[in-house]
């Protein structure tokens, strides 16, 4: 029999859900963090699965690796004994969190959808309907499976004749990468509109399977509740909601980078695929895996293009130098539009070890010749929460590279029909 206090506890927990008040990071500090050796890796992985109110925008799965952390203004003092302790390399990359996130999100003025602000999720659906009206002959959008919560996941399709080979796209996997869903949407809004022949070339000559927002729970919730949330919202822990959808996917699941714990952001799931999200994605991407050539994911932040695999080192697909070569055209493409330097390579040898992923999946399980994950804007200050007047140049670079990259692999054999 469960005792009252467990049905108390539980009650304040659904009434905590339902009246969630906005969360707000008055005075958080973010700190860049070098973890060393192995004696400083072990406790912040100790402060991960217990933070009492510590934030880490990347989970610390290796040495020799940089983590930001956000620091609340009642831990600053523990956070500097922690430092001197441990002898910690750090330095200070934002004074007040909160401040970035107003910047980011002034009071919204109901005007048409444009890529100036970041819109909301029923901004987005709207938007891509009305495109589906004005271009019925090219454009057409399916719900794929509902979220946890209820909510459409939607996939536009753009086409401009039959028999094109197809690239396949994913956006907001992660809940706070909200540069992830406008980028996509002005690259639909490119495809449909720019007369410039590079972009005419790969809005006709390719089927475009496009996912804006694979995690519309969690992006929601970013909206309303917590701009940091990452994860979905399944509870599958009383006290601590969420899955990391990018931790979920079947093959070299849990090798790596990800937590059996459900209060840390980067919790893989009690099982491969258990996400009804991440079956949602699985069950359409098999239904068209066969006219697609390329499977990418966007996220934020870093500035990185990534290949598999990532749950290990000097684990390399047969693939692997056509894909440096395309990394290397497209990394050159997005630095002589405004300057913006990536770096690319595998997931495990250029960022973290990180398992579970879906182009890892995609590639891996399924044999989609190209998978590649691009990591957005910026290098760190603004980290997900980047200033929306950087939404059109970020877009702009990002599909240079892909007019790069996917020419590149067009000039070594990949998508050919």
């Amino acid at each position: 029999m469960i005792s009252r206090a467990v049905v108390l506890l539980l009650c304040c927990c659904a009434i905590g859900t339902l009246q969630a008040e906005r969360v707000r990071y008055d005075n958080y500090r973010v700190y860049e963090v070098a973890i060393a050796d192995q004696t400083q890796l072990e406790a912040f992985q100790h402060l991960e699965r217990f933070p009492d109110g510590y934030l880490f925008w990347e989970s610390p799965v290796q040495t020799n690796m940089k983590v930001n952390l956000v620091v609340p203004p009642h831990k600053f003092a523990e956070f500097e004994e922690l430092s001197n302790q441990l002898a910690l390399a750090y330095r200070l990359r934002c004074p007040n969190l909160q401040q970035l996130i107003d910047e980011e999100s002034p009071a919204r003025r109901r005007r048409a959808f444009g890529w100036d602000e970041y819109q909301t999720l029923d901004d987005i659906y709207a938007w891509i309907d009305e495109q589906v009206a004005a271009n019925p002959t090219i454009l057409s959008v399916e719900t794929i499976g509902k979220s946890y919560e209820d909510r459409d996941m939607k996939v536009v399709k753009l086409s401009y004749k039959t028999g094109n080979p197809g690239i396949f796209i994913e956006s907001n996997i992660h809940a706070r990468e909200w540069i992830t869903s406008a980028t996509v949407t002005w690259l639909i809004n490119e495809f449909l509109t720019s007369t410039a022949p590079e972009v005419r070339d790969l809005a006709e000559n390719y089927d475009w399977y496009i996912l804006p927002v694979v995690n519309p729970d969690g992006f929601n919730y970013t909206k309303t509740t917590n701009r940091l949330w990452r994860k979905n919202r399944y509870p599958h822990n009383v006290l601590c909601y969420g899955v990391d959808m990018n931790r979920n996917f079947p093959g070299h699941w849990m090798e790596g980078g990800a937590s059996a714990v459900p209060c840390t952001d980067t919790y893989a799931g009690p099982e491969a695929g258990s996400e009804i999200e991440t079956q949602n994605i699985m069950n359409y991407f098999v239904s068209v895996k066969e006219k697609v050539h390329a499977y990418l994911s966007f996220h934020s932040y870093g500035q990185y293009i990534l290949f598999p695999y990532g749950h290990q080192n000097a684990e390399y697909s047969d693939n692997y130098y056509d894909w440096m070569e395309m990394g290397e055209a497209a990394a050159i493409a997005i630095y002589n539009r405004y300057g913006t330097p990536y770096t690319f390579g595998t997931t495990a040898d250029v960022l973290y070890i990180a398992s579970g992923s879906s182009p890892d999946w995609a590639h891996g399980v399924h044999g989609t010749p190209v998978a590649v994950t691009f990591e957005f804007r910026d290098n760190g200050y603004h980290g997900f929460i980047l200033p929306p007047d950087q939404i059109i140049p970020n877009a702009i670079e990002v599909l240079d590279g892909l007019v790069a990259f996917i020419g590149k692999g067009k000039q070594l054999g990949h998508f050919n029909v």
